[in-house]
């Protein structure tokens, strides 16, 4: 069985009683997609239009997973002291310079190793899968298609829909789409905005050990537990 047991760093409701899996739902950045290079690309070119300074990759992996406005946000909370920062036309900005870098030959994004075949693996068992992001939909529909994933994904919810993780909605809304239950869902995440938001829905939810977790270890998540690679989570599901 590829899946550890979880060791929660605090107290965690108990698991949705277990029912018969019928969807999936990944998250995108830090589960499906190692996007940190292209996001550090396009923030610190935003940056430099305004301040002599730059974020090393180390450091915007721990500003990943809340949305681009709680990017922004957090970038903005490392600016020098002292320095003037546009805020509105920072973040104008980084979403112009990071869906230039998406549309061209420099984008770095790839999928973390094992996700195109898990991926299919599942679709074959006749499962629905979703991804549900904070990222827009519109950018995450272009990075899935232009890295030829788009064929396994039956819905995607984005950070515009109206709500964001950790709120439940945006889970709720992915499965009302597929037409399954809370029950019938697990969730596949890399950090505590995704256990939250798969607790609060009625969710199980497993987690990867790779991910951003806004900079803290993913295994200390208080998940149901936890999958190496994506090609695992089928062997998760049927064991």
């Amino acid at each position: 069985m590829s899946v550890q047991p979880a060791q929660p760093a605090q107290p965690a409701r108990s698991a949705p009683p277990a029912c018969p899996v019928r969807a999936v739902l990944f998250d995108l950045d830090g589960t499906l997609l190692d996007t940190v290079a292209d996001i550090t690309a396009a923030l610190n070119s935003a940056l430099a239009e305004q301040l002599p300074a730059a974020l090393p990759e180390s450091e915007v992996r721990t500003l990943i997973g809340r949305g681009v406005p709680s990017l922004i946000e957090r970038a903005l909370a490392r600016v020098p002291r002292g320095e003037s920062v546009d805020a509105g036309r920072l973040l104008e900005r980084y979403l112009a310079h990071y869906q230039q870098i998406q549309r061209s030959g420099r984008m770095r994004t790839r999928p973390f190793a094992g996700v195109e075949r898990g991926l299919a693996e599942l679709h074959s068992l006749g499962l629905k899968i979703a991804v549900v992001t904070n990222k827009s939909a519109k950018s995450s529909v272009e990075l899935l298609t232009r890295l030829r994933l788009e064929h396994w994904i039956n819905e995607l919810v984005g950070g515009d829909s109206g709500h964001r993780k950790p709120e439940p909605q945006p889970l709720l809304l992915a499965c009302a789409r597929l037409g399954v239950s809370p029950a019938e869902a697990v969730m596949v995440g890399d950090s505590v905005i995704d256990v939250l938001a798969a607790r609060a829905a009625g969710i199980r939810v497993l987690c990867v050990p790779y991910g951003y977790n806004e900079g803290e270890d993913p295994r200390t998540l208080a998940c149901d537990g936890f999958v190496e690679s994506i090609d695992k989570v089928r062997a998760c599901l049927t064991a």
